[in-house]
């Protein structure tokens, strides 16, 4: 656990230090890899509120394929669990106890895909979150989701100590394209 704080404060001032405004052409990768795999389905995409030099997803809303799609941000409940429900561009958000961004409670939705914010990540796909395990929880309980870890390619580490509850994720997206 020492090890995990120890790179998760190096990297969240790295991050602070290198931070660069992106441009929606950042997403064209993500774009082609959702029209790949999901042809014909109802699109439930999952995004967080970028805040603390996160990589802003929100430009992503600015494509056009994305704009007509469902749009899902995550609310942490009481039981400390975290739950998705639906947003729109400028639609109401509420301040957290964490001091996050959420929209308002209606409609509970699973999402096909979710872009995953993180602080470091690894060749293996292993994130490194800020140590509160809300998104692993959650990805434990719905194996099915498509995961897309979105960084700054400095936010690359050697080999990120793991364990048994950590999720890999399925791509990273960074400014250098996704794998």
């Amino acid at each position: 656990m020492q090890e995990k704080n120890s790179v998760r404060r190096k990297y969240y001032l790295l991050r602070k230090k290198k931070y660069f405004e992106i441009r929606k052409e950042f997403f064209n990768p993500l774009e082609l890899l959702i029209k790949s795999k999901f042809k014909k389905k109802k699109l439930k995409l999952a995004l967080y509120y970028p805040s603390s030099f996160e990589t802003n997803v929100l430009k992503l809303l600015e494509l056009n394929y994305i704009s007509n799609k469902d749009i899902l941000l995550p609310v942490i409940e009481e039981n400390n669990s975290m739950n998705f429900f639906p947003w729109k561009k400028d639609g109401v958000l509420h301040v957290n106890k964490f001091g996050m961004l959420e929209p308002v409670k209606s409609k509970l939705n699973i999402p096909n895909i979710m872009l995953v914010p993180l602080l470091a990540f690894d060749k293996d796909k292993n994130r490194l979150g800020y140590g509160k395990g809300f998104y692993d929880r959650y990805l434990n309980n719905f194996k099915n989701i498509l995961t897309i870890g979105v960084a700054f390619s400095f936010q690359k580490y050697h080999n990120l100590p793991v364990n048994n509850k950590d999720v890999k994720l399925d791509y990273i997206l960074t400014e250098k394209g996704i794998y």
